[in-house]
């Protein structure tokens, strides 16, 4: 199986639904796209272990990848979804396995050039900086926390 060769238009197609991109405008999707790569494996490839140090995160165009610890199955990332996303921000350990349960094409992300990318275009940055303050906001409500580490029932 040979690794499809995919243009910029239609990397941007598929980066535009990694949802921490959300908030970056398409045309600035097209750096993101320029240094986005494909990748294939196969069936029951680890893609990487827990603990590993993170370096990219992964959108799958085609397949399944397993996201789990152990035996314990945490989620399936099929089409279109994205995985290991906090790694662009965050360098940590991975805290689960990814495992490719049916033949898979990926598009991967570097840690290291997502940085620099950042680095030359603020609106990038901007934009993902906006979509996770959005997703924490969202995060403190669900658990019922006020800005500024009070709960309701504190104030």
């Amino acid at each position: 199986m040979s690794v499809p060769m995919l243009t910029v238009v239609e990397k941007v197609i598929f980066l535009q639904n990694v949802d921490v991109f959300a908030d970056v405008p398409s045309e600035h999707l097209a750096y993101l796209a320029s240094i986005a790569t494909v990748e294939e494996f196969q069936e029951s490839d680890v893609i990487f272990e827990e603990d590993d140090a993170s370096d990219a995160m992964y959108l799958v165009l085609s397949g399944k990848v397993r996201l789990h610890r152990g035996q314990q199955d945490i989620t399936t990332a099929g089409p279109k979804e994205a995985f290991g996303t906090w790694v662009l921000l965050e360098q940590a350990p991975q805290v689960v396995t990814a495992t490719v349960t049916e033949d898979a094409v990926l598009l991967r992300i570097d840690r290291e050039d997502f940085i620099d990318l950042l680095s030359d275009h603020v609106q990038i940055t901007e934009a993902v900086l906006k979509n996770v303050a959005g997703r924490l906001r969202k995060l403190l409500d669900r658990v019922n926390i006020q800005p500024g580490g009070s709960s309701p029932t504190q104030a």
